[in-house]
């Protein structure tokens, strides 16, 4: 499972360190996808291969799908670690999250996700007021968190 929160940045060559609990999580090498709300998604090929057999059995004839898969698998590359345990952020990718220097890497069970610092504290202030009623659509009684 992958949580928690890290803060790196991103060199000029655009070359990010993912922490090292991350990368035994990950594997010797994964992939790095388009995310929602601007951010990007790592996912262990075992984790990639699940989403991808979700993502092939969506009609093809719908539009909707049609756009997201466009979307989600032409922003797909595949990373490894170099010896120092960073990633090569692709320019494509980092203009899609808006990565500058200050970078914010979380696990979301399974998958990560790389903010860019700012976006990242955006998300949390837009959303911190309704994570109660968030929580409540989500889960019913039986849930306790």
């Amino acid at each position: 499972m992958l949580i928690g929160e890290f803060h790196h940045n991103l060199d000029e060559k655009q070359r990010l360190v993912i922490p090292t609990k991350y990368r035994m999580e990950l594997g010797d090498s994964f992939v790095l996808s388009r995310g929602l709300e601007k951010c990007l998604c790592a996912y262990s090929n075992k984790e990639w291969e699940k989403l991808v057999n979700k993502i092939s059995v969506l009609p093809f004839n719908k539009k909707d799908t049609r756009t997201f898969s466009r979307s989600f698998f032409s922003g797909a590359t595949v990373c490894e670690f170099d010896k120092s345990g960073r990633i090569n952020i692709t320019s494509p990718l980092v203009s899609y999250a808006g990565l500058k220097t200050k970078c914010v890497i979380i696990g979301v069970n399974d998958h990560l996700e790389i903010w860019d610092e700012d976006a990242f504290n955006k998300f949390l202030d837009d959303n911190s007021s309704s994570l109660e009623d968030i929580a409540e659509n989500l889960f019913d009684e039986t849930v306790t968190l």
